[in-house]
C-alpha cells in the first residue's frame, strides 16, 4: 500500500463548536498521537482524506505535512463517520515509523467456489495481523475451492504476505461450509411458517 501525502493545519479550536466550524470549512478534525509525543490537534482536507480512504481503506498510511512546519507518518486508528451525511466527523491518527510493526485488521477475501450443493457462511470478514507500518497489505486471500459440507476455514489457514505475522487466534473461524437445504426442506419450512401464521390469525372461540 502506497503512502498518501496530505496537508494539515494546526487546530486551535476544540470542543463541539470548534469541531463543527472545522467541518463547515471543509476540514476533518483529527488528533496525532504516539511514540510518547504530545498529542497534536490538526485539521485535514475532507475531500482528500475521503478519497484516500476510499482508495486505500482504513489502513491507509498518510504522510502528513503540517502548516508551519513538521511532518508525520500516521495510520488511522479510529474514524468517526456520520452515516447519514456520509461525512467524517473525527479521526485519531497513530504516529508510526518506517520499519515499525503495527497490529491492524485486514479484510479477508474468499476465493474459489465450494463443492456443489453447499452454502458458505462467513463468520469473520477481517483478520488481525502484525506487519510493517508502511508495507501493510490491502487484504489477504484464502481459498474455499472444492470444500465439502462440514469444512471450515480458520485464521491459521490464511497464507500471509512475507513479513506479516498472524496476530489473531489461529483457531478463529473465517468461514464454515454447510450443506445447502433441499427443495423439499425449503417447501416444508415454508409450509410450517404459513401454518404458524394462519394459526396466529385464527381467533380463538369465545367462552360460552
Amino acid at each position: 500500500m502506497s503512502e498518501v501525502k496530505i496537508s494539515a493545519e494546526p487546530r486551535t479550536e476544540f470542543g463541539k463548536g470548534g469541531a463543527r466550524r472545522t467541518r463547515r470549512a471543509g476540514k476533518v478534525p483529527a488528533v496525532l498521537y504516539g511514540h510518547g509525543e504530545a498529542p497534536r490537534h490538526i485539521a485535514l482536507p475532507a475531500r482528500e482524506f475521503a478519497a484516500a480512504i476510499r482508495h486505500g481503506g482504513k489502513n491507509q498510511i498518510f504522510n502528513i505535512e503540517i502548516t508551519g512546519g513538521g511532518t508525520a507518518l500516521a495510520l488511522p486508528k479510529a474514524i468517526q463517520r456520520d452515516p447519514i451525511k456520509d461525512t467524517y466527523e473525527h479521526v485519531d491518527l497513530l504516529v508510526v515509523r518506517r520499519g515499525e510493526k503495527v497490529t491492524v485488521e485486514i479484510p479477508v477475501h474468499l476465493t474459489g467456489e465450494a463443492a456443489r450443493d453447499t452454502l458458505v457462511m462467513v463468520e469473520n470478514t477481517t483478520l488481525a495481523i502484525l506487519a510493517d507500518a508502511v508495507k501493510l497489505p490491502e487484504f489477504v486471500e484464502v481459498s474455499i475451492a472444492g470444500l465439502e459440507a462440514g469444512s471450515h476455514v480458520t485464521a491459521g489457514d490464511v497464507q500471509l504476505p512475507a513479513g506479516s505475522e498472524l496476530a489473531a487466534d489461529p483457531g478463529l473461524v473465517i468461514a464454515v461450509v454447510t450443506g445447502a437445504p433441499t427443495a423439499e426442506a425449503l417447501e416444508g419450512e415454508t409450509g410450517e411458517a404459513a401454518e404458524a401464521v394462519e394459526a396466529e390469525a385464527t381467533p380463538e372461540p369465545a367462552d360460552a
